[in-house]
């Protein structure tokens, strides 16, 4: 038996660029951090005593005795490309799922370790990460970018680069008390709606070669917030994010919705400088750069939506147990 921990994330600049569509051919470069809420997995040998040899547990229960069986694209893919029969799976989480936190990315990367594991094999953090991305990106055809499942594979605050040769790592060196003074800056609100990324990606997938300026920019600014997040005046960062989500906007506009819009809009009316809806877009949580002076102000002012309190985490994919017996 084996429990497997995957941190969710939390990206801030560059969004966008981590299609292949577009760094292939342009470069692209994302900043990102992994927050301390997770996916947990619990894998186990199923007793063979029922007329089903394998069972896989989220928010439905499927009994199967062939990986063609399952409903599950990600768990039916992974099944297929790591072997593994009689098998228990089950699936819990911190956060809602559909929710732009990186939250199926964070499954595919939980369930890439778990299940090597099970093999007794003990792959390398890129490898798994790459292994992740094949899934979702390949076996599954999801639309969509590389850079989450490199986050919860590695964890951490880092910047991300992809190009045609593959991807690379760059933690930021940011201080402990540096780390404190930005999350103290930053609040994350459920919107109160899920969204269905796949669906928001492949528009925006699409729209790439049309919106071509824009990514340029967002990609540009990755190099400047670096340099802030780590020196420079904080408050600054707010600004990037305002003017970085005006950009994403234009890359579909299935990405905001007039609604999102109104709860944007109250909350720099009440103290924030800036923020974006996570992930691609249409709902699920909006990160908010507000000075902690002000947090009060935007809480009064959006009083019908949850804060999640949260902390940066640097452990990335992780076995939390393991016993052979």
């Amino acid at each position: 038996m084996l429990i497997v921990r995957a941190p969710f994330r939390i990206s801030f600049f560059g969004g966008g660029t981590d299609f292949s569509e577009y760094f292939t051919k342009y470069g692209g470069s994302v900043i990102s951090a992994t927050i301390d809420k997770y996916c947990f997995l619990t894998m186990r040998d199923l007793p063979q005593l029922f007329d089903y040899k394998n069972q896989f547990t989220y928010s439905k229960i499927e009994r199967f005795n062939d990986v063609s069986e399952l409903r599950h694209p990600l768990v039916r893919a992974a099944l297929t490309r790591i072997p593994y029969s009689g098998i228990q799976l089950s699936y819990d989480a911190d956060l809602p799922a559909c929710s732009g936190i990186g939250s199926s990315s964070a499954f595919a990367v939980a369930l890439v370790q778990g299940l090597h594991a099970m093999r007794g094999e003990y792959p390398g953090t890129m490898e798994i990460a790459e292994e992740a991305i094949y899934l979702e990106r390949v076996m599954c055809d999801e639309a969509g970018g590389v850079q989450d499942q490199l986050a919860s594979a590695f964890g951490g605050f880092n910047r991300y680069c992809f190009d045609a040769d593959g991807y690379r790592v760059e933690p930021l060196k940011i201080t402990p008390l540096r780390a404190k003074e930005f999350r103290s800056n930053l609040m994350l609100m459920f919107t109160g709606f899920a969204h269905f990324s796949g669906e928001v990606a492949k528009t925006q997938q699409a729209n790439i070669p049309s919106t071509l300026p824009y990514l340029h920019e967002m990609k540009s600014i990755v190099d400047e917030a670096q340099k802030t997040i780590l020196h420079g005046d904080l408050d600054d960062i707010g600004y990037m994010l305002d003017h970085s989500w005006e950009l994403k906007k234009r890359l579909s506009d299935d990405i905001s919705t007039s609604e999102i819009d109104r709860i944007y809009a109250r909350a720099k009316e009440s103290g924030a400088i800036g923020g974006k809806i996570l992930g691609a877009g249409g709902g699920g949580y909006m990160l908010l750069y507000v000075p902690a002076k002000e947090q009060g102000n935007v809480r009064e002012a959006l009083p019908e939506f949850d804060f999640v309190h949260f902390g940066f985490e640097k452990s990335g994919c992780m076995l939390m147990y393991e016993n052979e017996t």
